[in-house]
C-alpha cells in the first residue's frame, strides 16, 4: 500500500517520499501500527517480517526515555536503531505506533 501520512509531520519524523511503502499491522494489544519504508527499496516480504518482529518484541506504543545522566523522562520520544534487510542497512525511527525506515 502506498499512501501519504500525517505521522511524518506530527511526530518530527522525516517527511514521506511520494513512493513510500506502508505495511500495517496490529499490536498485541489491538492497536494499529505501521512500518513505513521511506526509501521504497526494501522487499515487501522483508518489511512484513520486520513489522511482525517489532510487534512480537512490543516495540510499539508510548515509551519513556531519559537522556544519559538526565533527571527527566520524555514520553513519546523517538527511538532509533539501524537494521539490515538483505544487503542494505537502514536507519529505523520508532515513534509510538509507527516505525520509519530511512537511508543510512
Amino acid at each position: 500500500m502506498v499512501q501519504e501520512s500525517p505521522i511524518a509531520e506530527e511526530n518530527g519524523l522525516p517527511p514521506l517520499c511520494s513512493g513510500a511503502v506502508i505495511v500495517e499491522g496490529m499490536t498485541k494489544r489491538g492497536k494499529p501500527c505501521r512500518l513505513i519504508d521511506n526509501t521504497a527499496s526494501a522487499p515487501r516480504e522483508e518489511l512484513v517480517a520486520l513489522l511482525n518482529d517489532l510487534i512480537e518484541q512490543e516495540h510499539f506504543g508510548p515509551s519513556g526515555l531519559s537522556v544519559a545522566g538526565g533527571n527527566t523522562i520524555r514520553i513519546g520520544a523517538p527511538q532509533s536503531a539501524h537494521v539490515q534487510l538483505g544487503e542494505h542497512i537502514y536507519r529505523m525511527i520508532v515513534v509510538d505506533y509507527a516505525a520509519q525506515l530511512e537511508s543510512f
